[in-house]
């Protein structure tokens, strides 16, 4: 079977984001175990992740560009991944209220075939309002929280909370989608396949 391109995730939001674009690809999730390592900035724990995410679907598709990709957010020196219930979208989002901190996008782009691969991490400033106990009660009840790094969707419900951002948005909701479009391009991969003459 013929893949051009593969995105090697389970998230919706990724999907959406090079859907946008109409851009043709597959959706093929990577299992894999996202722990950071003791010692490990996020910066080179989202690119382990993206890498690693890339490389197991790449093994079975080896003649596809591959794009794998990892969100984290980081505070303080806190890798903050997805909360696993209530209690820790709590903490997280107590942790993140009324400061900056910055989301952190690793992506790898690779070909095995060709032994291609090209890889980066996007940062994005954001900060969070200062919020009141009923909000974050509020918010997580709403049960938007739970699959998303740091505990908020920007793209969401959780728009409430963002004071502002510097840097690019599309990372943030989860693939810094110019700089991967880019990366695409150079590699001649048909991006805008409706292209005005």
């Amino acid at each position: 079977m013929s893949k051009e391109l593969i995105l090697a995730s389970s998230s919706p939001r990724r999907k959406n984001l090079l859907s946008s674009i109409e851009l043709e690809f597959e959706v093929i999730p990577a299992e894999v175990r996202e722990t950071p390592s003791p010692h490990e900035t996020a910066k080179d724990f989202a690119l382990r992740i993206a890498e690693r995410k890339a490389v197991f679907v790449g093994e079975r598709y080896p003649h596809s560009w591959i794009i794998g990709a990892d969100t984290v957010i980081a505070i303080g020196g806190e890798i903050l991944g997805k909360p696993s219930g209530k209690e820790e979208t709590k903490r997280m989002l107590k942790r993140l209220a009324g400061k900056e901190h910055l989301v952190i996008t690793g992506y790898c782009l690779l070909k095995l075939a060709e032994g291609k691969k090209m890889e980066g991490a996007e940062e994005t400033r954001v900060k969070i309002k200062p919020l009141k106990e009923m909000e974050i009660d509020w918010y997580i009840n709403t049960g938007e929280p739970f699959d998303k790094a740091g505990g908020y969707a920007i793209q969401g419900k959780g728009a409430f909370m963002v004071e502002w951002i510097e840097g690019s948005y599309t990372n943030v909701v989860g693939l810094p989608l110019c700089q991967l479009i880019e990366l695409l391009k150079g590699e001649g991969v048909s991006i805008f396949s409706k292209e005005v003459k």
